[in-house]
């Protein structure tokens, strides 16, 4: 399964992200879909199990949401105790908005795998998604609090974002200053310190986190208005006029954009 757990740590990316910068990752080597899809299903098959799991996952990182859980319950039936298929499933149920089989799936995976870390987080971040944000906050803890866990900023930043929709601002600031020890460069956690100390007005700290994804050059018509926005609080009309001229070229039709025309930098 260590083949499934470096695919599954790249869909959960996106649970993460959701509210902030656009994830992009690179797709795992899977089967070819063309090379099992039309094969009947056998029960008591390990290995064709662990095909049709990876094929809902290949499935579901090309938004193929229909095809990932027709392929995802294909391995359930021929291994009914496959936890990482419950799992993957969970996550196809979440972005289908099927909030209750989600929530089945990812009560199951806790049940099968008490351990499951990602499954624990995952949980958590669609606790926070369905209005159960302090449930979700203490799946959260639980996981940054494991040693055991190799990927602390996933929990990290989710906890920061669903404290935000707690609408502790402190808080969430302390998980995402906590998240940036750990991976100084990651988007979505210089995203939100940003617009943290911006609304704090602490331009010059906002500035030092919105310049890392400026930088970077991938970044989106939200995160060059943001930086418009902090460099008119800061009374550097040259950085301004640079960053309304990129905005105007790479995102022309988007409503930021519209808004840095008018020069509405307080709406």
């Amino acid at each position: 399964m260590r083949n499934f757990a470096r695919c599954f740590s790249l869909c959960v990316v996106l649970l993460g992200l959701l509210t902030a910068c656009k994830t992009t990752y690179d797709a795992p080597k899977l089967v070819s879909p063309s090379a099992e899809s039309g094969n009947a299903v056998q029960s008591n098959d390990p290995k064709r199990a662990a095909i049709r799991l990876q094929l809902g996952i290949s499935y579901f990182q090309q938004d193929q949401l229909a095809t990932a859980l027709k392929e995802l319950n294909n391995a359930i039936t021929i291994d009914p105790n496959l936890t990482d298929a419950y799992a993957v499933r969970a996550l196809v149920y979440m972005q289908m908005q099927e909030n209750n089989l989600a929530e089945q799936d990812f009560i199951k995976v806790s049940k099968l795998a008490p351990g499951n870390l990602d499954n624990t987080n995952n949980y958590g971040w669609f606790l926070c998604q369905t209005g159960r944000e302090k449930m979700a906050m203490e799946l959260f803890d639980r996981v940054i609090k494991d040693r055991t866990y190799t990927q602390p900023v996933k929990a990290l930043n989710n906890a920061g974002l669903c404290s935000l929709k707690l609408k502790d601002d402190a808080l969430a600031e302390s998980y995402f200053t906590q998240s940036i020890r750990y991976d100084a460069s990651n988007p979505t956690t210089n995203l939100n310190l940003a617009r943290l100390n911006y609304k704090k007005q602490d331009w010059k700290r906002a500035q030092f986190y919105i310049d890392r994804l400026i930088k970077t050059d991938a970044y989106t018509a939200e995160i060059l208005w943001l930086a418009i926005r902090i460099n008119h609080k800061l009374k550097d009309p040259i950085a301004v006029d640079s960053l309304s001229v990129q905005l105007h070229r790479r995102y022309p039709d988007s409503d930021e954009d519209a808004l840095s025309q008018r020069g509405a930098f307080d709406d």
